[in-house]
């Protein structure tokens, strides 16, 4: 009855369930082990000290930033340069912009530096002249997944939408870190720009995302074995009809034959109190 199993089409049903089933399972697999180092990270984060309250280090130990450098103080000296407004950021439930200004080091490469945010309307301070020090949290630069990042064109001239080094080096003649810090004291005017937490750490939402998504790829596995031994049924029943000399043709007349019965035995029972009545 299963020989059918061996024919071209259904050799070709059976190796694509073949292929999928593993490869969702090495999906959820995969999905469940990034759920895992979250968590991992999560506890580890937990026993680590604080970062901003750990000594400042000058900006090139530091890095290239990781989960170990991110919101470490960084040191920095040199001048003022260009500045820019990065709008649409929110600060305490309000939103504005970050005053973002190139400090040039002495190694000719620019720091961004967040010296705070501004309310909508309101005119940015000038930075300090001449030389100065800075020490702020460092960050990693800015991506089209980072809150707020405006990736799309049409800004006015002064402003850009992500903080990072691709997006400034279109605007300016020089090279820039691959990195930015946020001043704890903001000038007048402006208030200081809390750090934010490295991506891809800690318990957020994301994270239970990649929990959610490891129990989808495990159900699609189940899915396929379900529908393999659903559709290989459907089909030995169909031949075993067959066999018998039962055709689809030949149900649906029966069918109709035995639905037309009903109808008659149900107006036979509605006229019979009819036919008693009169006598």
């Amino acid at each position: 009855m299963y020989r059918f199993l061996l024919t071209p089409r259904w050799l070709g049903i059976t190796v694509f369930a073949l292929l999928a089933i593993p490869f969702c399972i090495f999906m959820g697999s995969w999905q469940l082990s990034r759920f895992e180092a979250r968590v991992a990270t999560h506890r580890t984060d937990e026993h680590k000290p604080d970062p901003a309250r750990q000594a400042s280090a000058p900006l090139d130990s530091l890095l290239p930033v990781n989960l170990d450098t991110s919101g470490r103080q960084a040191g920095a000296t040199g001048k003022y340069g260009e500045q820019f407004l990065v709008p649409d950021r929110v600060v305490d439930g309000k939103e504005g912009s970050y005053v973002l200004t190139l400090l040039r080091t002495d190694g000719g490469k620019a720091l961004p530096v967040v010296r705070g945010w501004l309310p909508h309307g309101a005119k940015a301070p000038a930075a300090p002249k001449g030389d100065v020090k800075v020490t702020g949290s460092l960050q990693p630069s800015e991506n089209s997944g980072t809150d707020g990042a405006y990736t799309g064109a049409g800004l006015p001239a002064g402003q850009i939408g992500v903080i990072s080094a691709a997006s400034l080096v279109n605007v300016v003649p020089y090279p820039v870190y691959d990195a930015w810090i946020t001043l704890p004291r903001a000038s007048p005017g402006l208030k200081p720009v809390p750090a934010a937490a490295p991506q891809n750490s800690g318990l957020d939402l994301q994270s239970f995302q990649n929990l959610g998504y490891t129990g989808e790829w495990f159900v699609f596995a189940g899915f396929v074995v379900f529908m393999w031994f659903r559709l290989a049924r459907r089909e030995a029943e169909a031949l075993r009809d067959l066999e018998l000399g039962i055709t689809p043709e030949d149900v649906e007349p029966a069918t109709a034959a035995v639905t037309a019965e009903a109808g008659v035995a149900s107006s036979d029972a509605a006229a019979t109190p009819e036919v008693s009545g009169r006598r």
